[in-house]
């Protein structure tokens, strides 16, 4: 059977740690939305490959230091979690 996959971020602490940078100031240096960071920060929302490594460029640390990784055995797949996507992601990239 397939592994769910639960993605935490450290988000918030590092954005501490930054001279209290704010979640607009953030969205603003990678290219999203603030809404998308406060979704991120919420665990609500998991972001593209290159979103992920732009916020680990903005803070100066590996990408294992912002996002962690579980995976867990016995709780099913969300198959629709790749779908799912914040408006401000969704409309200026081709899909290939």
């Amino acid at each position: 059977m397939p592994r769910s996959v639960r993605i935490t971020n450290n988000i918030r602490r590092l954005r501490f740690f930054a001279d209290e940078m704010t979640q607009l100031d953030l969205a603003e240096q990678v290219g999203c939305s603030r809404q998308t960071i406060i979704a991120l920060e919420a665990g609500k929302y998991t972001p593209s490959l290159e979103l992920a490594f732009r916020i680990a460029l903005v803070f100066g640390v590996p990408i294992g230091e912002v996002f962690e990784c579980e995976a867990n055995q016995n709780a099913p797949v969300d198959r629709d979690a790749s779908a799912r996507q914040t408006p401000s992601e969704s409309g200026d990239r081709d899909v290939i």
